[in-house]
């Protein structure tokens, strides 16, 4: 049956519960969660980058990286939006989707002891690991949360910075958590999101899979950037834009594997695989 998609934003093939999605998304980082930043060098793990590669390519610096504690970086976002964010010292920043913890702690350096970043995470695992990364690198200024991004943990207007890494995509209602992003900034607070993007529809032999759902699929960048403005945030712009590495993409999103299954539909495959970017989309709320 065709019917709208609220998580990919376009027409598509979908049987796939809100609870379908939320459990394959939960239990891949988990899964990720358990791994070894440094497990996933190419002699492991074939033509996949390792995590410090994916992020190099993505926009983080060697200095970034270097600041971090090492299981902080999985290699899973899309961009880095903390060096468009502009921190200044005293901000209270989110992180919606904050995985095992590098942005947040970036953020941290940015906003100083007297500034709060908060990672909220729907995965336990992940939690616990961002807390061990915080413990290790004896970060004051940072706190992880158990929660999901549809309903946050986090009072009104009480942030002045919300970041996101790659991962309003894996929601089901992108609307309700911008709502929520909308509610816990303060007047005048910012948001910068990375995410990837596509000027093409989702093959229904992708959007059938909850795999490569989990794995990440893209959304049009018009339909994006109107969810913003629907939830009231104004100056809504996609700021940059980066080819996405094709590497995680046939492996990660799974179109190696779909391209092998399905051989007649290989053009559109691969056609759809090189359309994706990752964009770093910002706003404001009034």
């Amino acid at each position: 049956m065709l019917r709208r998609s609220h998580l990919y934003g376009s027409y598509t093939v979908s049987t796939h519960t809100s609870t379908d999605v939320t459990r394959a998304v939960r239990d891949r980082y988990a899964r990720a969660a358990a791994t070894s930043a440094a497990c996933c060098e190419p002699s492991c793990c074939g033509d996949k980058p390792s995590a410090v590669t994916m992020s190099r390519a993505i926009g983080y610096t060697e200095e970034q990286l270097g600041t971090v504690p090492e299981e902080a970086n999985l290699g899973l976002g899309c961009g880095n939006p903390t060096a468009l964010a502009q921190l200044r010292p005293g901000e209270t920043v989110l992180d919606l989707g904050s995985g095992a913890g590098i942005d947040c702690f970036l953020a941290a350096e940015s906003v100083g002891s007297e500034g709060l970043v908060i990672g909220v995470d729907m995965t336990p695992e992940m939690v616990d690991r961002a807390r061990r990364n915080a413990k290790q690198g004896a970060y004051q200024n940072v706190e992880f949360r158990l929660g999901e991004i549809e309903a946050l943990p986090v009072a009104d207007e009480s942030v002045d910075v919300i970041l996101s890494n790659c991962v309003l995509n894996l929601t089901n209602d992108k609307a309700r958590v911008l709502r929520e992003a909308f509610r816990v900034l303060r007047s005048g607070g910012r948001l910068v999101v990375s995410d990837m993007v596509s000027d093409q529809e989702i093959p229904s032999v992708l959007a059938g899979s909850l795999d490569a759902v989990a794995g990440c699929l893209p959304t049009f960048r018009a339909e994006y950037l109107s969810v913003f403005e629907k939830a009231g945030f104004t100056d809504v712009v996609i700021s940059s834009e980066t080819p996405y590495p094709m590497s995680y993409i046939m492996e990660d999103v799974g179109v190696a594997a779909f391209l092998a299954e399905n051989p007649d539909a290989a053009a559109e495959l691969e056609r759809f695989a090189a359309s994706i970017s990752g964009a770093h989309f910002s706003a404001k709320k009034p």
